[in-house]
């Protein structure tokens, strides 16, 4: 999909125009630094009819829109009537006060646009102050960027619902409709037994394959009974099967009891392998925490932890995520590999079993539904801590910034689901940036 960022600089051209001049050249330098595709004017945007000639040429996903200098609500407004893509509004910084002449009167003209803003149905935007070369503008820019990203991918997703979510865990149900409306998302749906049914179709040879590819990227699995070795192929291959031939970028499974009663395999180990192809795989029918790991997986680039948080130690600042086994291969400590072992209830495999491995920075996100139909973004920053197993099934122990009792207290005050994804990396900013082209409430703790 081809991403397009649109630099909009707009003033008038009764202020200083040397001074608005230079500011043009190191933005578009700055900008450009940021991400090499951003398209940007050949010249400064100093009357209505330029604008409207440039905004002819462009399909954005992501407006940053400039005051060079003042300019009234007509520039922004005119960008709002034709595109509804986020915007981040940014406010060049004026030199001090001489006694002289003010030479851009860029925060008047940012007041002018976000008071526009408001008015077009309250659109949502990114907000940067400062100069070009400021670390905050260009962290600011990254992140809606990158955010933007996101949010253009979301309008092509396909996500499943295979099955529905056990009793009690309704916090993971979500309308065709919602996700439709909110986020741009198409949702599909398809019972748990059609794809056990078309699992226990399938021969050994049709799933040779299959088992072949398990027993490359975990350890252990030799240790199943035969039979579940068998049928997992078979559920691999028919979940396989579905995924490619409906386009499926992300997919919510019901997985008790069904799977253990019905088939007497788990599906933990298909969902594993399904993260590691890049199909962001949530079990329990979490239909929200399938498109938090999604979100996950396009900010990182690979796969993220979806688990339960069990158990917090103050004295360390740490909280364990933990689930029954479905974690990714790609996450499992080297020392030990992806163990397969079996499903800590049900005692039936194969299901991962294996502490994860640790890294330097990690981010904590749910997206969060309230129950008056709203969302809120869960964000919390840390560390992944070098820990082995914790319990049976997958785990990862983080190490958070805010002291991990105030942040499992507060959010527990709060509501939130009890499904989380733990992502590689620092992207609170970026998420935060997402959050804001929604017009979603921030959690961060």
């Amino acid at each position: 999909m081809s991403f397009q960022p649109v630099y909009v600089p707009v003033g008038v051209p009764t202020f200083h125009l040397e001074t608005a001049q230079e500011q043009f050249d190191r933005s578009v330098a700055a900008l450009r630094g940021v991400d090499a595709g951003f398209v940007c004017p050949e010249k400064m945007l100093l009357t209505l009819d330029d604008l409207r000639a440039y905004l002819d040429g462009v399909k954005p996903d992501l407006i940053v829109f400039q005051n060079l200098t003042f300019a009234n609500s007509a520039y922004m407004a005119e960008v709002l009537r034709r595109f509804d893509c986020p915007v981040l509004l940014w406010t060049l910084r004026e030199g001090a006060g001489d006694g002289g002449r003010l030479r851009l009167n860029s925060l008047t003209g940012a007041y002018s646009a976000a008071n526009t803003l408001r008015a077009f149905g309250d659109r949502p935007f990114v907000y940067a102050y400062g100069a070009p070369e400021e670390e905050k503008v260009l962290s600011a820019v990254r992140a809606a960027v990158g955010a933007a990203r996101v949010k253009a991918a979301m309008r092509t997703l396909k996500l499943s619902a295979v099955g529905h979510t056990p009793q009690g865990f309704g916090f993971g149900r979500a309308l065709d409709s919602e996700l439709m409306g909110v986020f741009g998302v198409e949702l599909e749906s398809i019972e748990a037994r059609e794809l056990i049914e078309r699992a226990k179709s399938f021969s050994d040879e049709e799933c040779a394959e299959y088992l072949s590819r398990t027993e490359k990227a975990t350890c252990g699995l030799d240790m199943t009974p035969e039979r579940n070795r068998l049928d997992h192929a078979r559920l691999f291959k028919a979940y396989s099967d579905y995924v490619h031939s409906h386009g499926i970028g992300a997919l919510a499974s019901r997985c008790w009891p069904d799977f253990f009663t019905d088939f007497g395999t788990p599906v933990c180990a298909v969902l594993s392998l399904l993260n590691d192809e890049g199909v962001a795989a949530a079990c329990e029918a979490d239909i929200y925490g399938a498109l938090s790991m999604w979100v996950g997986m396009q900010l990182s680039g690979g796969s993220v932890f979806f688990g339960d948080p069990v158990a917090l130690d103050e004295d360390e600042s740490t909280i364990t995520f933990w689930h029954c086994g479905a974690a990714a291969c790609s996450l499992a400590r080297k020392d030990t590999g992806a163990v397969i072992g079996v499903h800590p209830n049900r005692k039936i495999g194969p299901a991962m079993d294996f502490g994860c491995e640790s890294f330097p920075e990690a981010t904590v996100f749910r997206i969060g539904r309230e129950p008056d139909g709203s969302f809120r973004f869960f964000i919390c920053e840390g560390e992944a801590l070098d820990k082995p197993k914790q319990f049976i099934g997958a785990s990862i122990v983080v190490k958070t910034e805010l002291n991990s009792r105030i942040v499992v207290e507060d959010s527990v005050r709060e509501g939130f689901e009890p499904h989380f994804v733990v992502i590689k990396g620092r992207h609170g900013e970026t998420l935060e940036a997402l959050a804001d082209m929604f017009g979603f409430e921030v959690c961060r703790y």
